[in-house]
């Protein structure tokens, strides 16, 4: 619906295309038919295919496949810069009206829960820049006080926003209470949402089991190893990156990190990734649930790409588009 006409049909705006699901089950090389196919330009929402020299363990579109068709917000940041959400927004909004005025389909693709929920969902984010004094006193009262502390903190000062955090992610706990502190009100009454003026498609794409999630992202993981993905990391940290920098933390790089230096073998490293993976997947699973009626889910590998297709071409009237 349109944020200035609320009467507006859906239909007279302007498509995008977005493809979800958990790690390991296709995503991008779906992207890629469906962009082939349909004049598409694919936008990265993947929070560490960002990140300039991190090809092989965030399992990056390949050069060949980025030469295909467009690509965009991939490669651009450096890996000791921390990317995010209200960074993310500016420059994807900003891509899809380019490709908008081009004629052509914007198609989002990437795993990164929050990003993808905060497009589809017309999320603003609140206009607080980083403060890393404050945040390292945060961090000095979590170590000080005990695993929970700032999650208690954030709990008793602005519940709805601990509602929606894990525990765990100590990371956005600390962002929350810095909105709160430097805005001085809680983040959840900061963030507003308008509904974004695209007609949407949300395709996801799942396994039959979990058994079967599990063996897809554990053959994945051999095959970045043996692509060279310890080669990458040593080559990362030779340029003075460390794996307690935003981008070298990302699981997988961490492990990885630790074999490197001695700290673990690779037969424990690599069992260490796998298991990280496996736990990423569920946690986008929680992001993308299956009961959501908005996500049109797709079986991997069961003629995946003509069911998509069909979606895609019943959900939109292709024919506006010129060249398509």
């Amino acid at each position: 619906m349109n944020k200035l006409d609320p009467e507006l049909d859906q239909r007279a705006q302007p498509p995008l295309l977005s493809v979800v699901g958990p790690t390991g089950v296709g995503k991008s090389a779906l992207a890629l038919s469906l962009a082939a196919s349909y004049r598409g330009e694919i936008v990265n929402a993947d929070s560490r295919q960002v990140y300039i020299g991190m090809d092989i363990g965030t399992s990056k579109p390949s050069l060949p496949d980025r030469q295909q068709v467009p690509h965009h917000l991939f490669d651009f940041v450096d890996p000791g810069t921390r990317f995010n959400l209200q960074w993310f927004l500016a420059l994807a909004r900003t891509k899809i009206w380019e490709i908008h005025q081009r004629g052509n389909l914007p198609i989002v693709v990437g795993g990164t829960g929050q990003y993808m929920h905060a497009l589809i969902e017309g999320w603003e984010t609140p206009n607080v820049p980083p403060q890393p004094a404050y945040r390292e006193r945060l961090y000095e009262l979590e170590e000080r006080n005990g695993a929970g502390f700032l999650f208690q903190w954030l709990a008793n000062t602005d519940p709805v926003t601990a509602k929606r955090l894990s525990p765990k992610n100590i990371r956005r706990i600390i962002r929350a209470l810095e909105i709160a502190h430097f805005a001085r009100t809680p983040s959840s009454t900061l963030r507003k949402q308008q509904p974004p003026p695209y007609r949407i498609l949300v395709l996801g794409i799942n396994t039959k089991s979990r058994t079967e999630l599990y063996q897809l992202i554990d053959t994945r993981v051999d095959g970045m190893l043996d692509s060279g993905w310890l080669g990458e990391i040593k080559h990362l940290l030779e340029l003075g990156h460390t794996k307690t920098n935003s981008a070298l933390a990302t699981m997988g790089y961490r492990e990885l990190s630790d074999y490197l230096d001695g700290s673990l073998t690779l037969e424990e490293a690599t069992t260490l990734v796998k298991f990280a993976h496996h736990r990423l997947a569920r946690q986008q699973l929680t992001w993308f649930k299956p009961s959501d009626p908005q996500i049109h889910w797709l079986i991997s590998g069961e003629n995946l790409v003509v069911n998509a297709s069909d979606l895609v071409q019943s959900h939109f009237d292709l024919t506006e588009f010129r060249d398509y």
